[in-house]
């Protein structure tokens, strides 16, 4: 970063090292009114690399993942906000399948963990390597897996179906609130449908969930129990738990998160739909059909193992009702 330049938004990254723990730290800059903001995140090294048992995936879910996985081609989605731990899962995803046998080629923007034996590739918008540009070159270097940092615009989506299509598998995330929307995105990017039908294998749609604090968990009183009941309906646990706020929670009540997942498998009766062209809301009751758990169901076993709270569970499904 420039510390002479207070007049545009500036990017940059930390490496610190603090009790043998080795953090990564990004900063972004931007020049306010009175001076500048700045934002640090932190990414921590050594807890970095999950599997798919410790992302938080019921047994279920993990085992059509973990197939999805071992397919020879086609596109697998992560959907969510900023900061929902899509790249996390992504990474645990490369880490189960990557061996000797597989070349995994990454183009990021930027790469937020280095892993042994990929190949992974920083794009650089000032040197003119997009991710459009980035992936025409890799195409050239005959890998096996592709992992697009995220699916940005019409190029970029287009040049991610064609490497599907001609035998790659392709792992990448784009921005929207369920797992069904990602499919309408890619139409509406200009993606003819057909070509989303016959590329797409999955789309999974995700948050990361507060857990309650260990230290200071308690039963919820019957007296609040109550009102839970009549302000979010009677499906609720039997017993409910919270946080008390203590100081290894610095009085908040929760302490950690975990990830809440919407798994949809493109299946032959949802490409169909695709072709048809029909809305997201009938593609969602098929895939619910089909055995998919909306964000909020998959919340719901953490109310159950008393991991979480039902304002959380509501805070971050809000509009995920099905």
């Amino acid at each position: 970063m420039d510390i002479a330049e207070k007049r545009l938004p500036q990017d940059g990254r930390i490496k610190i090292r603090i009790a043998e723990r080795e953090i990564d730290v990004r900063v972004s800059v931007i020049p306010m009114l009175h001076g500048e903001a700045v934002v640090l995140r932190l990414l921590d090294q050594t807890t970095m690399l999950l599997g798919p048992e410790q992302l938080g995936m019921s047994g279920e879910d993990r085992h059509n993942f973990e197939s999805i996985m071992t397919l020879p081609h086609g596109i697998i989605l992560v959907t969510g906000p900023t900061g929902s731990g899509k790249t996390t899962t992504l990474y645990a995803a490369l880490a189960q399948i990557n061996d000797i046998d597989r070349k995994i080629v990454t183009i990021e923007d930027p790469i937020e963990y280095q892993l042994r034996g990929v190949n992974q590739i920083q794009v650089s918008t000032k040197a003119g390597l997009t991710f459009a540009r980035g992936l025409r070159s890799i195409l050239r270097h005959d890998p096996d897996v592709i992992l697009i940092g995220e699916i940005r615009d019409l190029e970029t989506a287009e040049i991610a179906v064609q490497a599907s299509l001609t035998g790659h598998l392709v792992f990448s995330t784009l921005h929207t609130n369920d797992a069904p929307g990602a499919l309408t995105r890619l139409v509406d990017m200009g993606i003819e449908p057909y070509l989303v039908a016959s590329s797409l294998e999955a789309v999974i749609a995700q948050r990361l969930v507060r857990l309650i604090c260990l230290e200071c968990r308690e039963e919820t009183s019957a007296g609040e129990l109550d009102i839970l009941r009549k302000q979010f309906g009677g499906d609720l646990p039997k017993v409910l738990c919270h946080g008390r706020g203590c100081r290894s929670c610095q009085g908040t009540g929760y302490l950690g998160r975990r990830g809440i997942f919407e798994l949809m498998v493109v299946t032959e009766e949802i490409r169909g739909q695709i072709l048809e062209g029909v809305s997201n809301r009938e593609i969602r009751k098929t895939a619910a059909q089909q055995g998919m758990k909306s964000l909020r169901e998959d919340a719901f076993r953490y109310l159950d193992q008393g991991q979480t709270t039902v304002e959380e569970v509501m805070r971050i499904t809000k509009g995920n009702l099905l």
